[in-house]
């Protein structure tokens, strides 16, 4: 029997990741039954559970890719280019996936006791990586200083979130550059 490479599992594995993401964005926990996954990903149930113990840990793994994606934008260029991405992106079907996928983990956050205990560590990387970026911008002399860093971390956060729920409600895109272009703006110094 020939010998599968790891570059092969990882390749397989990121292949049922984007097909996941976008089966869960489309339907829902609830509604991305295991036939729908296989019909998404093309590929039979023992072959996605091989790399996922179950449904519950493929959406985990959805939700922690696209987390960690979004902590090395933030740790990078902040929080606002992270909604700039998003907005250039709005209609691309990754980008839907993504905001279906960021809507799913803020539903079972809610209603999911078991689920919100195991994210808290994923939600503490993304506000860290945001105080993390916007102290570096004050000691470098670009963010206001009258203002204390949580309270900016926090208003950048409510920013993001609305941003999500536009997209995701299916509200148009185009005219939002300005809008970001003040939340940026907002937090800058004078």
């Amino acid at each position: 029997m020939p010998r599968v490479s790891q570059d092969q599992l990882d390749a397989r594995r990121q292949e049922i990741l984007a097909a996941a993401r976008a089966c869960f964005a489309r339907h829902g926990y609830e509604g991305a039954t295991v036939r729908r996954l296989e019909e998404a990903t093309r590929l039979s149930r023992g072959a996605i559970f091989h790399h996922f113990r179950d449904k519950d840990s493929l959406f985990l793994a959805v939700a922690e890719d696209d987390a960690a994606a979004m902590v090395e934008t933030v740790a990078r260029n902040g929080l606002v280019q992270v909604m700039r991405d998003l907005l250039a992106g709005a209609v691309s079907p990754d980008t839907t996936g993504w905001l279906g996928s960021q809507l799913e983990v803020s539903r079972r956050l809610r209603t999911d006791p078991a689920f919100a205990k195991r994210w808290a560590q994923r939600s503490a990387a993304v506000a860290e990586a945001t105080r993390d970026r916007l102290a570096r911008q004050r000691e470098a002399g670009v963010l206001r200083d009258d203002v204390p860093i949580d309270v900016l971390a926090q208003f950048l956060e409510l920013a993001y979130d609305g941003l999500v729920l536009h997209l995701a409600m299916g509200r148009p895109a185009g005219d939002l550059g300005p809008v970001l272009d003040l939340v940026e703006e907002a937090v800058r110094r004078r």
